[in-house]
């Protein structure tokens, strides 16, 4: 497991001049042995108290008043009320990492939403959308719980289809094109050249510009989340009471049931010359 901290802010930030650094640490469970938290292994990967001592997994003992301690004991009694959430759900053989322009969790995510949308809709979904800031964390090696899809995806955001014309969606990538990152992106390929859409092919031909086609998105994204207006020139949209980490908790435990783990390879949609 990693997690990212603030390394350094120079001095000169107090000026308005603001030099900030970062670096990535590993948490090796070398201080006391904490490890992921299910709703059966409470003792066993958070440890316990005696009398007013925490007592760590590895065995290390410290003192009511610590920092340690203190943060111990809230965490020790927050989990009953937790349980509900620490149900693993599934098993993931290696860390999938939220990168861009293009990684294996995000493809993951936005063709499963392609495949909801398809679901609830009864029509074919040929193109999908979402926001690359929508998914919040990392999927770690390990055990998956539940509560690590709640958190990767905590939005109240909907799942939508939308009819469009291929120009619209050409708009749409055009845009991402131009940005920094590349917002994430289903069911196309696209070649990005000096912040210019180079070619665009969609279900493997060439996207056409009068042609309609059925799109999968977030209601985030229809009118302005993160600059993104899907739903503009939208000849059809509907949208259903099934929120944007739900198809994914049902996917894993789908998989899951037919004792598969959670595996997924990126496949080159989005590439920069």
């Amino acid at each position: 497991m990693v997690i990212f901290a603030a390394a350094s802010i120079s001095a000169a930030a107090y000026a308005g001049d603001f030099d900030i650094s970062w670096t990535r640490t590993s948490m090796d469970q070398s201080r006391t042995g904490t490890r992921i938290i299910t709703a059966d292994n409470v003792t066993e990967a958070l440890g316990k108290f005696d009398g007013k001592t925490y007592v760590a997994p590895n065995g290390r003992r410290f003192k009511d008043g610590t920092v340690t301690a203190s943060v111990a004991r809230l965490m020790l009694d927050v989990q009953p009320k937790m349980a509900a959430v620490k149900e693993v759900i599934g098993y993931c053989p290696e860390t999938m990492m939220r990168e861009a322009p293009e990684s294996a969790l995000t493809d993951l995510y936005v063709d499963q939403l392609m495949r909801t949308a398809e679901k609830l809709s009864g029509e074919k979904v040929d193109f999908g959308v979402a926001n690359f800031g929508g998914v919040r964390t990392d999927l770690v090696k390990g055990d998956i719980l539940l509560d690590d899809i709640l958190s990767m995806f905590p939005f109240k955001n909907s799942v939508c289809y939308l009819k469009l014309y291929g120009r619209d969606i050409r708009a749409l990538l055009e845009q991402f094109a131009g940005t920094r990152r590349f917002q994430i992106v289903g069911g196309v390929r696209c070649v990005v050249r000096d912040g210019r859409l180079k070619s665009v092919t969609i279900g493997g031909k060439p996207l056409e510009d009068n042609k309609v086609y059925g799109v999968a998105a977030i209601s985030f994204v229809l009118n302005g989340g993160d600059d993104i207006f899907a739903a503009k020139n939208a000849l059809d949209l509907r949208m259903y009471d099934v929120m944007m980490g739900d198809f994914m908790v049902d996917y894993i435990r789908e998989q899951t049931a037919q004792g598969k783990p959670i595996v997924y390879q990126k496949d080159g949609r989005v590439v920069y010359e």
